[in-house]
């Protein structure tokens, strides 16, 4: 009696529990899905990512669908208004200004990229190697940022600028040899920020535990700089290189636009600036839109970095 009541137990329990349920599994979160999840939520930051990646798409591929050469002139159609044909107007030389902002983004966003390649490079290995091994030359070091913070940066890129453009022009020839000496100026003269918070970060992480077993594994002084510390450096670093693109525009279109960037026949958006100045009065666009195309990236890519920066904050991520 004892195993047919057993038996029938078991049956009903089986009846009852019927087949394993099974969870759902989550994907395990990492810093850039909850970065991207928190910038996408930044409404500013979002709008100016697109209009940045239409600015450099149209740089890139509208000089060759414009019908207009950048470079072609007509003194017939001199200082002509917006219209059909020149939906930016005409210069006072008959050049079209829409094809010639197409043609010169490509310059200005490019000075921007690589100045600030260069800026963030020199900064992030003077900061790593300041935080890591400290002492002397981290005095050193930092006493130099001190000096190069100090120095008024817009007379040194003019002075630098007006004393070696010659030379650079005669090595490497007019175009190539100015837009080398524009952003070695600029990128050599903007890396000071980077450099203390690269520093900073150093001086926090060094004395971690995963630092302390790497050492204990006998990791080399280069693998634990650049394996281990540098990459949880990154998130202040791209905010850092983000605005920095955005100052290295404005850098070259200042110079530009007092004559000592690049010559009248490459119309960088700063260049153009300079050449409309004298016509404003009677072609205010020959300034409006050039101007409007340096304002338009610089505050797009001013929106990306604090969405950025807010995406990028531990306090931020934790809290979504």
């Amino acid at each position: 009696m004892s195993e047919v009541t057993e038996q029938h137990r078991l049956e009903t329990a089986a009846r009852t529990v019927g087949p394993p349920v099974v969870l759902p599994t989550r994907k395990p979160r990492s810093l850039w899905s909850d970065a991207w999840r928190q910038f996408r939520h930044h409404r500013l930051a979002l709008a100016g990512s697109i209009v940045l990646i239409f600015m450099v798409v149209a740089t890139i591929i509208g000089p060759f669908l414009w019908p207009i050469p950048w470079n072609t002139f007509d003194m017939a159609e001199a200082l002509q208004g917006p219209s059909l044909r020149h939906p930016f107007g005409t210069t006072d030389l008959g050049h079209d200004i829409f094809a010639r902002i197409l043609w010169g983004g490509r310059i200005s966003i490019a000075v921007g990229i690589v100045a600030m390649l260069v800026a963030v490079t020199l900064g992030t290995l003077i900061g790593a190697i300041a935080g890591y091994f400290g002492g002397i030359l981290d005095s050193f070091l930092m006493r130099m940022t001190d000096m190069f913070i100090s120095i008024p940066t817009l007379p040194l890129l003019l002075l630098i600028t007006y004393l070696f453009q010659d030379r650079m022009k005669a090595l490497f020839g007019v175009e190539l040899g100015m837009f080398l000496l524009i952003v070695l100026v600029i990128g050599g003269l903007n890396w000071m920020p980077v450099a203390r918070l690269v520093r900073a970060s150093f001086l926090s992480l060094k004395q971690k535990e995963f630092v302390e077993a790497a050492h204990c594994i006998g990791v080399g002084t280069g693998g634990i700089i650049f394996r281990h510390i540098l990459p949880n450096t990154l998130s202040p670093v791209i905010v850092a290189a983000t605005l920095g693109v955005a100052q290295a525009i404005i850098t070259e279109s200042a110079l530009s636009f007092l004559g000592l960037g690049f010559p009248p026949d490459i119309p960088t958006w700063g260049r153009m600036l300079y050449d409309g100045i004298n016509w404003i009065e009677f072609a205010p666009w020959m300034v409006l839109f050039p101007g409007a195309a340096i304002f338009l990236t610089v505050l797009s890519i001013n929106y990306v970095g604090d969405g950025l920066r807010d995406a990028l904050d531990p306090r931020r991520m934790f809290a979504i």
